[in-house]
């Protein structure tokens, strides 16, 4: 049994994006429509730049696939950057030196502290691969997941909760309805999601950019995955690793998050109670369905809260590493607010780490024999 892992490699306008997926078991069908529908909802949603225009991001799977069913190989994902026509000489492989260097590093951006780390003298040899692009191929990895996940009963949903400061009214969303609709924000609340927009439009008046927060809920999922063993088998610590990952997040919660720092214990923990087959069960869900660093079988509910972009169309004041001089901070193509853009990636992240934790418990060979363990254990802690 391998171990569940993958990487990716790519820049952000270089010829492709490249992921490889080890640990998929043999024997799951891929459906190549549901993932590129998922790469299609990344590109989406007001407030994104010019890039998105250019772009129609597909998945194509190159091996660990035959028939449209999993081998058990390493699976390769490309990716492939359309606009790469329009940068084969400023992004050649082997070529001679082209184009002006990008020296105007921009506050809050990888820029600065990426030439200094690596020694570069180009600000564009680390933004392109700092670039939130890469994530296209995060998507087709989470697809892929999903779809194993799937098999298993399991589903990966999202929204986003907040832009600019406006929230949802939680009483307004029908959360039964999450992740079978669409917007162009992935919000569920229809009455904010115009006053979002109405902010976005503002700020793209005003050059500037915003963040906002998503949640991620994962329906389905077995009691038990995780562990409270050591710290880096917690499953929580692992989800709230994955979502940091994505670029522009600075926060995440699980559950009532950091509410739980504000109020007592009698209102915070999920009481339980038997149901008519003496199976437990809670009424409420603050815990976020992950108690000792597991899953206690309820959904798992994590949010992230992304930062505004660091690219402003009316720059900040910054430091020039070429000249030596203050200047303005450069401006590269980019989106007015993402967040709904990392709603689908965050999606992705959570499927990924779910699919570790389940292939890890159940194993990775086959899915016959996984969803054959799965269901003797399920068998026994329900009994």
């Amino acid at each position: 049994m391998a171990n569940f892992r993958f990487l990716t490699a790519g820049e952000s306008h270089g010829q492709c994006l490249t992921a490889i997926v080890e640990g998929i078991p043999a024997g799951l069908k891929i459906n190549l429509d549901e993932i590129n529908k998922d790469m299609a909802r990344r590109q989406q949603g007001y407030g994104r730049g010019g890039r998105m225009k250019i772009e129609t991001d597909k998945a194509e799977f190159l091996s660990g696939v035959r028939f449209g069913e999993t081998m058990g190989d390493p699976v390769t994902i490309k990716v492939a950057n359309r606009d790469w026509q329009n940068w084969t000489d400023r992004m050649s492989v082997m070529g001679e030196e082209y184009g002006d260097k990008v020296t105007a590093v921009r506050p809050g951006h990888a820029d600065l502290t990426g030439v200094l780390k690596y020694d570069r003298d180009d600000a564009r040899d680390i933004l392109e691969r700092a670039s939130a692009r890469e994530t296209a191929t995060r998507v087709a990895v989470g697809g892929l997941c999903k779809q194993l996940l799937k098999a298993c009963g399991i589903e990966v949903v999202s929204h986003v909760v907040k832009i600019g400061g406006i929230g949802i009214d939680e009483s307004a969303v029908d959360y039964s309805q999450i992740g079978q609709g669409s917007s162009e924000l992935n919000c569920y609340d229809p009455a904010a999601e115009e006053k979002m927009k109405q902010r976005i439009h503002e700020a793209m008046v005003e050059g500037d950019t915003l963040g906002g927060v998503f949640e991620v809920i994962i329906r389905g999922v077995p009691l038990g995955l995780g562990s409270h063993i050591q710290w880096d088998k917690r499953l929580d610590g692992k989800l709230a690793w994955a979502m940091m990952g994505i670029q522009a997040i600075k926060g995440v919660e699980i559950g009532a998050g950091f509410k739980c720092g504000e109020l007592p214990g009698s209102q915070i923990h999920d009481e339980m109670f038997y149901d008519e087959k003496h199976n437990v069960y809670r009424k409420t869900n603050r815990a976020g369905g992950l108690e000792g660093g597991m899953s206690n079988g309820e959904d798992i509910v994590v949010r992230a809260c992304m930062k505004p972009i660091p690219t402003l169309m009316k720059p900040l004041h910054s430091v020039d590493i070429g000249s030596g001089e203050e200047v303005l901070a450069c401006k590269e193509r980019s989106d007015v607010c993402a967040v709904s853009a990392a709603s689908v990636v965050g999606e992705a992240m959570a499927a990924i780490v779910i699919a570790e934790a389940l292939t890890d418990k159940f194993g990775n060979d086959a899915m016959v024999d996984l969803l054959a363990a799965m269901q003797a254990y399920k068998a026994r802690v329900q009994g």
